[in-house]
């Protein structure tokens, strides 16, 4: 399996079906977990040496009206308004299991990629934290893991919005235009920091 191609806008029932297909499957890497480093767990030696890291933070504002606007953009998947690039569906529950498809259109040709998220944390403390990460599955792109979370730092009062991933090329053209693709990945980690602070900056 693989990433589904087409020069053509996919339909509602198109990725309905596509996101049907992926249940039960594996994820399409291992071990799952992989944003999870920072709790002090070292990284295969694969990974380190193979794989690409992005991450990124952005201040999205201060104090606790800020802190639930963030909480509410990440539970609409705000980051994935950019244009470019959408979540099927944003109406998806932030669990674990919960299956959805990144739809992403780049030079005229539109792709359409499984995830599966792998696990969510929402923690209560002088840090504040909540947020998720996503895995692949077979029929995507790229292999790896994504992690989205915002933050409270209730005594300075920064509410902040971070994200990290570790991937690898899996499709064939994700090998041929690697260069594009790293292009591409660095390009949406900025846009997703810049649309959860519009999100924040001006809440639905």
């Amino acid at each position: 399996m693989s990433a589904r191609f087409s020069w053509r806008r996919p339909s509602p029932a198109q990725i309905d079906s596509f996101l049907r297909r992926q249940v039960g499957t594996p994820f399409s890497y291992g071990p799952q977990g992989l944003t999870r480093v920072d709790a002090g767990q070292p990284l295969p030696e694969g990974v380190r040496r193979r794989w690409k890291r992005d991450e990124g933070r952005i201040k999205l504002g201060q104090g606790e009206l800020a802190w639930h606007a963030a909480r509410a953009a990440l539970e609409r998947w705000e980051m994935f308004r950019q244009g470019w690039v959408e979540v099927c569906w944003p109406s998806a529950n932030l669990r674990e299991g919960t299956l959805v498809a990144i739809l992403a259109r780049r030079m005229g040709l539109w792709s359409l990629s499984a995830t599966r998220i792998v696990y969510t944390y929402d923690e209560v403390g002088e840090l504040q934290r909540f947020g998720f990460a996503y895995g692949t599955l077979p029929d995507h792109i790229e292999r790896g893991e994504e992690r989205f979370g915002v933050e409270w730092n209730r005594a300075t009062g920064h509410v902040r919005f971070e994200i990290e991933a570790w991937s690898r090329p899996q499709h064939p053209l994700a090998w041929l235009a690697y260069p594009l693709v790293r292009h591409w990945q660095q390009a949406f980690a900025r846009g997703a920091r810049e649309a959860m602070l519009r999100a924040v900056e001006d809440p639905a």
